[in-house]
Formats: C-alpha cells, sequence, structure tokens
C-alpha cells in the first residue's frame, strides 16, 4: 500500500487526512527507520509495507467505528514502536494517549517520535503492566485500552482490565480468529468482571484477516489483580 493509496482509502472512509496528517505520517516511517538501526523496532521496513501492516492496520479500530476523534483516555500496553495507539493519535487528534512499555529504549524512541510529530497529551509510563496496574494514579483511568499481539486473551485481560473505568473496553487487536482464545479466558473475565461484547473479524485490503476481540468491564476490578509481574504468564486464570 503506497502512501497515497492510503490516504485515498482514508478518505473514502470518511477519514480525509490533512497536509499536516500526510506528514506526520511520513516522518513516523522516516523515524521507525532510523531508529530500528539502533533499538530492533520491526522487521517490517518497507514503506509499502509499514503503510499497510503499521499504519493501516493500527487505525483499523477507528475504521471500524470502535473508537472516535473524542477526547477519550486511552491507554497502549505493550505499544513497542507506538502500535496501534500512534498512528490512531494522528487520526483522532482529541485522544489523550497513555502508553505503558517495558524497555526504556523503545520509551525514548516514542518520546522522541511524539515531540517530533508534535502530538500533545501523550504521556509515557516505563515498566511493566502488573506494576502499574496497582499503582492508584493510573488504576481505573482509562476509557480504552488497546493491545495489538501481546498475549493471549487469558493473560491480557489480567494486564489491562485493572486500568479501565467501570464500562471502559480493552479493544484485543490479532491476526487470527479469536474464538479458542475467548473459550479460555471465561474464568479470567468472570475473575475480573469483565465481558467479551463483540469479536469483530474484518480483512486488510491485502487480504489479510484481522480480529478485533472487544472486552466490556462490568464492575470494580478485585484488589488481588493484577498479581505479581511475571505471575500472570506463569500461572494464568
Amino acid at each position: 500500500m503506497t502512501p497515497q493509496e492510503f490516504y485515498k482509502l482514508l478518505t473514502e472512509q470518511g477519514w480525509a487526512l490533512s497536509d499536516l496528517q500526510k506528514k506526520q505520517f511520513n516522518r513516523y516511517f522516516e523515524l521507525l527507520i532510523e531508529w530500528n538501526d539502533k533499538i530492533n523496532l520491526t522487521a517490517i521496513t518497507d514503506k509499502n509495507e509499514v503503510y499497510l501492516k503499521h499504519f493501516y492496520d493500527s487505525i483499523a479500530p477507528v475504521l471500524q467505528g470502535k473508537i472516535s476523534n473524542h477526547p477519550s483516555q486511552l491507554l497502549d500496553i505493550g505499544a513497542g514502536a507506538g502500535f496501534p495507539s500512534l498512528p490512531m493519535k494522528i487520526l483522532c487528534p482529541e485522544l489523550k494517549v497513555t502508553i505503558i512499555d517495558s524497555l526504556n529504549k523503545r520509551i525514548t524512541f516514542l518520546k522522541t517520535l511524539t515531540e517530533e510529530l508534535d502530538l500533545k497529551d501523550v504521556q509515557f509510563y516505563h515498566g511493566r503492566a502488573e506494576d502499574w496496574g496497582q499503582d492508584k494514579s493510573l488504576r481505573g483511568q482509562f476509557d480504552l485500552v488497546t493491545a495489538r499481539a501481546v498475549a493471549r486473551l487469558q493473560i491480557l485481560t489480567e494486564l489491562t482490565i485493572p486500568f479501565l473505568k467501570i464500562g471502559g473496553q480493552l479493544l484485543a487487536l490479532k491476526a487470527a480468529a479469536a474464538d479458542e482464545e475467548i473459550a479460555e479466558a471465561r474464568q479470567a473475565l468472570s475473575l475480573l468482571f469483565a465481558k467479551v461484547i463483540e469479536n469483530a473479524t474484518y480483512q486488510l485490503p491485502n487480504g489479510d484477516g484481522r480480529t478485533i476481540t472487544v472486552v466490556e468491564k462490568k464492575k470494580e476490578t478485585p484488589n488481588k489483580y493484577p498479581r505479581r509481574a511475571g505471575i500472570p504468564n506463569k500461572k494464568p486464570l
């Protein structure tokens, strides 16, 4: 997908980009490639592939109507090179974005990126989701949590649900169908007072399949969750 095809497709879906937004996406690509030699951000470096498999893929929840350009508080867990939250932020400037990532070098890249792109209302926290999930300044503060190919839903729910307000939603982005993961996560969802309200499949323009699983927080998360760092992976709920 060339940048021009990217712009055209967004325009056809009601999201015509301004010149500033086009420049921001282009500069994002340049910095991604420039920093990739230093800290291994992505295996995808071809420009057309980045626009398709990183930029378009990241904004798919917006195009699918799961996120709108309103001042919602969005948390991105394990954002890596900023996907999906920062392409969403370029497309929806009103979003207030917080990113948690365990690698400080990636945080340094993301801070540089947001400064160069002049993106406002973006905050960064270095560390593990399990640790920050017990922090009162972040716990129960977000309308939306996004996670793109981070972990299986059984584990991911414990890492994300504590951050949500009651009624807030986790958007889990996957490359594969999630039916098996949803079944596997039934007990975790029950313990965390959360419920899968949608499991939508769609295709990227090249035909690659994608899934968005939407999980809603129904009640306050019990204080014991998330458990200590590493435990959710070793002993899933």
